[in-house]
């Protein structure tokens, strides 16, 4: 008991901070049904998001509530692991009070999921799962509200063009791309109606009215957007010369805001740039090292050269690319247990993106599993154009997507019984993209590479990493154009021209999420070296993977606090 108080006082607290965090995991299911019917709350299966103004104001009025309440709970009346909930909670709550004040819907076009309408529905929905005869009427009934989406997404971008925030031309034009590529396809072929149907449940007939449905509906609203797009969003759209959120009203302080929120640190934007200008350095003399050992040469213009134009570096198929995505991942399962001691149960998957994803997407990206374990969690890989896909990449791309990077924290963490559903549930960039990425250097440890090309492109990855802080503050704060930012990563990574163009628009269709990745990894090799130090030949790796891992996501300062307590409990 806490001198002071009394038992009543610390039950009074715990139980309020107990619905509270059941309260906001029940609120962001419903503000984000895709994500919870993907993982197996079937109660969410026939909705689609809330774009609407006045969904929003619902969503702000419900999110303030949420922040009082827990601003007045006293922290000092619970025990360690509320006191992470209460962070976290409050985290997350003003994250999402950030997001509506950011209004991304009024301003951001992009073909991806994460932050465009129409790739939400086109990539994301084709996700959802159809196992029983409700689940099938469920999917009917989300694919009939498509229109409404869509009419919602077209009225946050005139309001937003009302009130001077205008998207990026480019990232339009992707997106306009996307949906032409898409409605030029046939009817049979839309991944809407190619939904998964594993155990039979759904008849003949249903196939029939999700056809109807897809065909009178889904597509003829896609259509309408695209209008939308080309006769009132292009003309006026941004050019490449502005891209950055700096170029709309109030955005440099914005992104001040959105910075924090992603890194969960107190960092200035002129620090974080700083950081990847300091850290490129670092990694040209590593890159030149490793480069002369495999080619003979340390000059970094030659050794990224041979990287992107090699032939017999990159994949001549689209199943070789799948094939070492798999092979990385079966090495590194095996491996996995000496370094981390609780592991997932549920398994990872190596699936291809489906077409209408591919041109413009990222590299790849992991799904988390359902909760029931019926749906393994899977690695998205990007088989597109084989030829233009690097072999010396494949394994790091692979441990950060599934093992021992995405699958193993996020699976991990679903599986936290220990953990309240929103702790189980919660997300912070920094942690989750911090984890993924400091597992790319342990795979080194775990002795995963196969040889030194491989290696060079970890470094390269983190070369990668390590330009997002340069680029994205540069862009949106620095008031580069989409060509100094390509030119950079062009310089200071072997990624090719297309890798780097699609990166760069996900930067600027998505401000400050990009710097999560390296604070995060700092951080956590950060408090593995304190750990290290203080308790020299009683450090355990094994036990440090798993204090870290063993709380789900947390603000990287709760990390640290958390690591700190654990580091005082091993002398």
């Amino acid at each position: 008991m806490v001198p002071g108080t009394d038992a009543t006082g610390e039950s009074a607290a715990a139980d309020e901070l107990d619905r509270l965090a059941d309260e906001m995991f029940r609120r962001q299911l419903s503000w984000s049904p895709l994500y919870a019917s993907q993982i197996g709350y079937a109660e969410y299966a026939p909705e689609l998001p809330d774009l609407s103004v006045e969904g929003t104001r619902r969503r702000q009025a419900e999110l303030a509530n949420l922040r009082d309440r827990a601003a007045a709970i006293d922290e000092s009346l619970l025990d360690d692991e509320r006191r992470i909930t209460v962070a976290v909670l409050r985290r997350k709550v003003a994250d999402g009070l950030l997001a509506i004040e950011a209004a991304a819907s009024d301003y951001t076009v992009t073909p991806i999921p994460q932050t465009g309408a129409a790739a939400q529905i086109i990539v994301s929905v084709p996700h959802s799962l159809v196992r029983t005869k409700e689940d099938a009427r469920s999917y009917l009934e989300r694919c009939a509200k498509v229109p409404t989406l869509l009419e919602d997404a077209a009225e946050r971008l005139r309001l937003g063009r009302a009130a001077g925030r205008r998207p990026v031309r480019r990232l339009v034009v992707n997106a306009v791309d996307q949906l032409t590529a898409y409605l030029s396809a046939p009817l049979a072929a839309d991944p809407l109606l190619g939904v998964p149907d594993p155990d039979g449940e759904a008849s003949p007939a249903w196939r029939d009215k999700l056809a109807a449905v897809i065909g009178d509906e889904v597509r003829p609203a896609l259509a309408g957007y695209r209008d939308v797009l080309v006769a009132e969003v292009l003309p006026d759209a941004r050019p490449d010369e502005q891209p950055g959120i700096a170029h709309l009203p109030g955005g440099t302080e914005l992104y001040g805001q959105l910075a924090a929120g992603h890194t969960t640190t107190d960092h200035t934007i002129d620090e974080l740039h700083q950081l990847g200008l300091d850290l490129v350095r670092e990694l040209i003399e590593e890159m030149r090292e490793r480069g002369e050992r495999v080619f003979g040469t340390s000059d970094l213009a030659e050794i990224t050269g041979r990287l992107r134009t090699d032939p017999a570096l990159f994949f001549g198929s689209s199943e070789e690319v799948a094939a070492a995505a798999r092979d990385a991942l079966a090495r590194a399962e095996a491996a996995l247990p000496a370094y981390i001691g609780r592991l997932p149960r549920v398994g990872c998957q190596v699936v291809p993106m489906g077409p209408h994803e591919v041109e413009n997407g990222d590299l790849g990206h992991y799904q988390w599993p359902a909760l029931d374990g019926s749906r393994p969690g899977t690695y998205w890989i990007n088989t597109y154009q084989p030829h233009t896909r690097p072999r010396f990449e494949a394994q790091t791309l692979a441990f950060h997507e599934s093992v021992p990077g995405h699958h193993t924290q996020i699976a991990l963490q679903y599986e936290l019984s220990e953990l309240c559903d929103f702790r189980r549930h919660a997300h912070v960039t920094a942690y989750t993209e911090g984890w993924a990425l400091y597992t790319e250097r342990l795979a080194d440890e775990l002795g995963l590479y196969t040889d030194e090309v491989h290696r060079l492109g970890m470094v390269s990855f983190d070369f990668w990493r390590a330009c997002r802080l340069v680029v994205d503050t540069g862009l949106h704060a620095r008031g580069w154009t989409r060509d100094q930012a390509v030119g950079y990563m062009l310089d200071h990574s072997a990624l090719t021209h297309k890798n780097i163009e699609n990166e760069v628009d996900r930067y600027i269709g998505w401000p400050g999420q990009a710097l999560g990745y390296m604070v995060g990894r700092l951080e956590i090799r950060r408090l593995r070296a304190e750990a290290e130090r203080e308790l020299g030949s009683g450090f355990s790796i094994r036990d440090f993977h798993d204090a870290v891992l063993g709380h789900g996501n947390l603000p990287l300062t709760v990390l640290g606090e958390v690591i700190e307590r654990w580091t005082s409990t091993q002398i």
